[in-house]
């Protein structure tokens, strides 16, 4: 019996072992000029990866829902299979029971970060740490692109390798839940930019400029326990009514140089705001109610940490695009941080006439864990 039939076989009865457990070596696959589809990321550590590192260029959200009848053991099944999956993928090695294990060779950056719904908590009886967000005036949700149980987040430079490893995953759990929603979106490829170069999201804009980094990532972002959490909202760019806009016009609703990504009251894209300098008539140079002020936080501990990815639809028969932002945003305390700062621009950010939140979802993130161990083990041994 494959280790996969151990682990599954007790979840749902009826449910035999997986066919093709093993299978003999796979030939390495030779990877581009840039070595990029042999990049790996490291899957063990204190700390889950995929949410510090630099983003790759794809992503897939996938939400679940648990089964009826998903206890605290079923749900250790679940992750030390899932687990076992993503520590094999990230590394450019077939997970059991692969019967495409070519696709697997590779990871191209690949990182699969998992993360707790309130309903995982509900399901194990312990208490959650995180709660569905406020409902925010601007808010338009749809149930088809919120909520969810538990969330894999998949990552890596080729679409081809996320796409094959959010197959893997899904089959995998599928003794335990069925899929809610999954999400896919895009970075720039690649070697377009330099690492770490600010994401341009689909409305032009340099999207992350204010992110805390270096000495600063960790205590926004990571609790003393290495868990964190994340917040993901569908936000629809209305592009047709953003198109009509001079430049002029979108730089003060953002308040920043869509061009350089400076602020009004700067040059450069990092230089820090200036909140109090006035122009030529009186007026702050930084409009009160841009993206910018609106957003600004001031002690680096209470930032949050946005790794967005762009999403483009299928357009309606009119033309209309179906584009906008899946915005992932990490940080140790959503109520402390993330909500405050959704609260002020959903009160006053010009920006709100261009933008719609469609979806919304809030995950727990668990610690990572050493070699032999399971994500989630902390939480549900």
């Amino acid at each position: 019996m494959s280790r996969r039939g151990l682990l599954a076989g007790g979840a749902v009865a009826g449910i035999g072992v997986v066919a093709g457990a093993g299978q003999g070596p796979v030939a390495a696959a030779s990877s581009g000029p840039s070595g990029i589809g042999t990049g790996t990321v490291r899957f063990h550590g204190p700390r889950q990866a995929g949410i510090a590192e630099d983003p790759p260029a794809h992503a897939s959200f996938v939400a679940f829902t648990l089964a009826r009848g998903t206890d605290r053991r079923a749900l250790g099944r679940m992750l030390r299979l899932l687990t076992d999956d993503a520590a094999r993928l990230t590394q450019g090695v077939a997970a059991l029971g692969d019967t495409d294990a070519t696709l697997a060779v590779l990871p191209a950056r690949l990182t699969v970060t998992f993360g707790f719904g309130p309903g995982l908590f509900r399901a194990a009886r312990l208490p959650s740490p995180v709660a569905d967000l406020p409902r925010f005036k601007i808010d338009r949700l749809q149930d088809r692109w919120s909520g969810g149980d538990l969330l894999v987040q998949i990552c890596a430079d080729d679409p081809l390798t996320v796409a094959h490893a959010q197959r893997m995953l899904i089959k995998d759990a599928r003794p335990f839940a069925t899929v809610r929603w999954v999400q896919t979106g895009f970075r720039r490829s690649p070697g377009v930019h330099a690492p770490e170069h600010t994401q341009r999201n689909v409305m032009g804009q340099l999207d992350g400029t204010a992110n805390p980094r270096g000495a600063e990532i960790d205590p926004a972002v990571w609790n003393p326990d290495n868990s964190s959490t994340l917040v993901v909202r569908r936000v629809r760019a209305e592009m047709e009514t953003w198109d009509k806009l001079s430049v002029t016009d979108k730089e003060n609703a953002v308040g920043r140089r869509m061009e350089s990504g400076a602020p009004l009251s700067g040059s450069q894209e990092h230089d820090v705001p200036d909140f109090a300098v006035l122009d030529t008539s009186g007026l702050p140079l930084m409009p009160d109610f841009s993206h910018v002020t609106r957003a600004r936080i001031e002690d680096p501990a209470l930032k949050i940490l946005r790794r967005p990815y762009n999403y483009d639809g299928m357009p309606d028969a009119a033309g209309v695009p179906d584009c906008g932002l899946i915005f992932a945003a990490y940080q140790r305390d959503i109520a402390a941080q993330f909500v405050p700062i959704q609260q002020r621009l959903a009160d006053k950010d010009l920006l709100n006439e261009w933008i719609t939140p469609i979806g919304s979802a809030v995950f727990a993130i668990p610690p990572g864990c050493a070699e032999g161990g399971w994500i989630g083990e902390q939480v549900l041994a």
